[in-house]
């Protein structure tokens, strides 16, 4: 009976020294979140990154995490206000944090372009998003709708394939038609591009020089798109391009270079992989079909592309007329061999003031000459199917030299991958060279 009790009084001692242990464990985070002028925010999210534990502050501002010691990395949240990130070390007492929050109001005041003129952004009722040229995004850009990518909520911008000059699909708010087309109407300073585009053109945005572009206006729902009627019902994207400024003339150059490479191959069977498996799997016929050579052919069609963007601009005011003139240069080179866009652009803008600046007349003059090379796509799929164990070449003057699957009365086998590297060469490359101007 004893032995029965002392059993019951050693466990209850280990839960209570258990408990005592967790217990002196228990920390906390306790603080408070303030604005730049010492008022505290009710309301406030705070949690902890990388885990679901949070709180929101209370009627003072204050909040209370209970956490294990360690190091933790906080984030306070607050609508019309900059996200707070603090990072604090919790020992065996309590931790103090307080967040400054910095407001992120926007100005009502500011002018915004719409399709009859410019109004106050705080007399809008319509869904209208601006983006000018200090919040569009940086690096190399090479089509205008790259500008506003992941910047405008609502419109969704995805790219129609890796090659230069390609383009991409625009939709405003989803889109409104399951067989129609989805694509916005693109106004440039307050000329409409035909639905058709340019002829001949896969991207008619590539036309314009992002260089020129000064700002984008995003019009959404009917209210704001109604003086365009039907051509608006998916959305307009209103673009404005840049203008002269006052003061003494100014000479501005930028250049922007980058090299692309294929971040990664696809992994298919060497040849010395291909030999091995056919040697030890393959009949007599299957091992007689296989070549001596050793060919990385995914290597034979891919490139490292170096893409040069160049521009200079003369802008200035002479005699109350500010004025501006800008002359670019693209050249990009696409990953696959042969793909390749060249684009030319020059633009001219005068903005003359009349009856002591009462009368503004804009006149603008915009050309671009485009030369875009479409290489075979087909030869993407080809390069991971094609017999590793064969040459490029193999003087076959049939198919100008390139090796290639043939029957045994020397027709091409429909059912046999092509050789990557002379579809090519071989097969005519899409050219296309486009003019494009207005005033």
């Amino acid at each position: 009976m004893r032995k029965h009790y002392l059993k019951h009084y050693v466990l209850v001692f280990a839960m209570l020294l258990v408990s005592g242990i967790a217990f002196a464990q228990t920390s906390s985070i306790t603080g408070i979140a303030v604005d730049t002028k010492g008022e505290t925010l009710p309301g406030v999210s705070v949690t902890i990154d990388g885990t679901t534990t949070g709180t929101a502050t209370d009627i003072n501002g204050a909040f209370k995490l209970n956490v294990a010691p360690g190091t933790y990395t906080l984030t306070a949240k607050y609508l019309g206000y900059a996200n707070a990130t603090q990072t604090v070390t919790v020992g065996a007492g309590a931790a103090n944090v307080t967040f400054r929050m910095e407001s992120q109001s926007q100005s009502l005041n500011e002018v915004v372009v719409i399709g009859y003129g410019t109004q106050l952004k705080k007399e809008l009722t319509g869904a209208i998003t601006t983006v000018s040229s200090k919040d569009f995004q940086k690096g190399t850009i090479t089509s205008p709708e790259q500008l506003i990518n992941g910047k405008v909520a609502g419109v969704q911008i995805v790219s129609a394939g890796g090659q230069p000059g390609a383009g991409s699909e625009i939709t405003v708010r989803a889109g409104a038609s399951l067989t129609a087309s989805n694509r916005p109407l693109i106004v440039i300073d307050n000329v409409p591009l035909s639905s058709d585009g340019i002829s001949g053109v896969a991207n008619p945005l590539a036309m314009i020089n992002p260089n020129d572009i000064e700002t984008f206006t995003v019009l959404k729902d009917a209210n704001a798109t109604a003086i365009y009627g039907s051509r608006a019902s998916n959305g307009v994207i209103l673009i404005t391009t840049k203008k002269g400024s006052s003061g003494k003339p100014q000479i501005n150059f930028s250049t922007q270079n980058s090299l692309a490479t294929i971040a990664r191959k696809v992994n298919v069977l060497s040849a010395s992989q291909l030999r091995d498996y056919v040697n030890t799997n393959g009949n007599d016929a299957q091992k007689a079909l296989l070549g001596d050579a050793t060919t990385d052919w995914q290597d034979k069609i891919y490139r490292s592309a170096f893409t040069t963007d160049n521009n200079i601009s003369l802008s200035g005011t002479t005699k109350n007329t500010p004025y501006r003139v800008n002359i670019g240069y693209l050249n990009q080179d696409g990953i696959l061999m042969k793909d390749k866009m060249d684009r030319l652009s020059g633009a001219i803008s005068v903005s003359p003031r009349f009856f002591d600046n009462h009368l503004k007349i804009d006149l603008n003059i915009k050309g671009s000459y485009n030369r875009s090379t479409f290489a075979n796509q087909s030869a993407i799929g080809s390069a991971l199917l094609f017999d590793p164990t064969q040459p490029i070449k193999s003087g076959n003057e049939a198919y100008g030299g390139y090796f290639e699957w043939e029957f045994p009365v020397g027709t091409l086998n429909p059912n046999a991958a092509r050789n990557p590297v002379g579809l090519i060469e071989l097969q005519d490359n899409v050219t296309i060279d486009s003019i494009a101007s207005d005033a």
